[in-house]
């Protein structure tokens, strides 16, 4: 039997070095780029998105085999490493262009988002409302190439140490058993 076709998700949590470094090991995740969505700026550059007059978000897009891994599971990592309960801030990190945002790119990716946001609403998963904006996945503008695989190759970093590597051990942890490498 055929595994059905590729599938795209694309996902704002902050910086994209924290998302990007996290899905890279997650099984059924294909791909994953770092970039720019949700804005009104023709092909952004990082000093735009930053500059939070482009009106993008900083985001990951995701290219997986929902065989392997289905758009709940994305989900379900997605709100285990981020705060979805801060507009327009990750920590230090502030301004829209980190707010937590799902782009969907279905009808369907749009139902599984809406609802669960509302299972983790009414479980109180978290101290206060959920914030995550859900729009319509818009024009995809591949970030520049030295934010691509940022973690893998800068892991050494400050910011990596403090910042990204946390989420990743929090990943590590709760999803042992759905990563690529052990």
């Amino acid at each position: 039997m055929n595994s059905p076709a590729m599938q795209v998700a694309t996902l704002g949590g902050g910086c994209f070095w924290c998302v990007e470094a996290v899905f890279d090991d997650l099984i059924g995740v294909e791909s994953v780029e770092s970039g720019y969505m949700g804005g009104h700026v023709d092909n952004p550059t990082y000093a735009q998105v930053c500059s939070a007059k482009s009106g993008h978000a900083e985001v990951i897009q995701i290219t997986f085999d929902p065989a392997q891994v289905t758009f709940r599971d994305i989900l379900a990592v997605f709100f285990t490493i981020h705060d979805p309960t801060t507009l327009n801030r990750q920590g230090n990190d502030s301004g829209p262009q980190y707010r937590s945002v799902i782009f969907y790119h279905s009808d369907a990716q749009k139902r599984e988002a809406e609802t669960f946001i509302g299972e983790l609403t009414a479980k109180k998963e978290f101290p206060r409302p959920i914030v995550t904006e859900i729009s319509a996945a818009t024009k995809f503008w591949i970030a520049e190439n030295y934010h691509q695989e940022y973690f893998a190759h800068h892991g050494h970093e400050p910011y990596c140490q403090m910042v990204v590597a946390p989420k990743v051990a929090k990943f590590r942890k709760v999803f042992a058993d759905r990563r690529k490498s052990k």
